[in-house]
């Protein structure tokens, strides 16, 4: 972690900060597996990238708990929509990628207790991966796909100022989830995404998936049409989804 602060959190979230090469998404995994209390934010801030993960206790069937990543990708658009100067323009991909100013800068990951999509996991754990600017000897300009928080006028986002934002904001949509159902949700999702009504391509449990994308399902399942076909790939498929963007 950097020397600053330790980042604080609202109430029901409890931080656990790391250091070194320790992965958040894991050791969130891991603790969730061991019993912890929902609401436990495992964190790992260095010179190069932002790392974090929440752990949650659904309530729901895996289906529809799965959302606590479009609940978490929500969160960290409006934290950084918050913080960065009125210019830079944040956007989300379905399968959890972020977007700034158009090109890939980090993303989403997400895992659950169990598979089963009507079961009620016992967790989920969301994770979240940003680069805060390139690694000694990279050229930014290399892949124009791909960017760095420093690189998109962001130099004086503090990580940790990011963190906490990205965790109260995220808890504020998981409350008005809870209170009002999915509906707010995807209407403010629908803004953010990006590509949509555009030809797409989603690398998901080693298969391709290509195709327009069209839009989600009442559970943000992926509809992908090709021709006259329209195909569903629900969220659940992204579920321990290889490694983090």
């Amino acid at each position: 972690m950097s020397a600053a602060a330790a980042p604080t959190f609202p109430p029901l979230l409890q931080g656990m900060g790391l250091r070194g090469a320790q992965d958040p998404f894991e050791v969130a995994c891991a603790q969730a597996a061991l019993g912890c209390d929902a609401g436990l934010v495992v964190y790992n801030v260095s010179a190069s990238h932002l790392r974090a993960a929440i752990v949650f206790a659904p309530e729901a069937p895996l289906r529809q708990a799965v959302a606590a990543m479009i609940v978490c990708g929500v969160g960290f658009q409006n934290a950084l929509g918050a913080l960065a100067p009125p210019e830079v323009a944040v956007h989300l991909d379905w399968d959890g990628g972020i977007r700034v100013n158009g090109a890939s800068c980090g993303g989403l990951a997400v895992n659950a207790s169990s598979r089963d999509a009507e079961t009620v996991p016992d967790w989920i754990v969301v994770g979240l991966t940003v680069p805060l600017k390139p690694k000694a000897g990279t050229d930014p300009g290399a892949d124009p796909e791909r960017t760095w928080l420093s690189e998109e006028g962001c130099v004086e986002v503090a990580p940790e100022t990011l963190l906490e934002a990205w965790a109260r904001h995220t808890l504020l949509w998981v409350n008005r989830w809870l209170d009002e159902g999915a509906r707010p949700l995807h209407a403010v999702w629908r803004g953010l995404a990006h590509g949509r009504g555009e030809p797409a391509t989603f690398t998901i449990a080693g298969r391709t998936e290509a195709g327009t994308f069209v839009g989600v399902d009442e559970d943000f399942g992926l509809l992908l049409r090709t021709g006259q076909e329209t195909r569903l790939v629900p969220l659940t498929e992204l579920l321990n989804k290889g490694e983090q963007p």
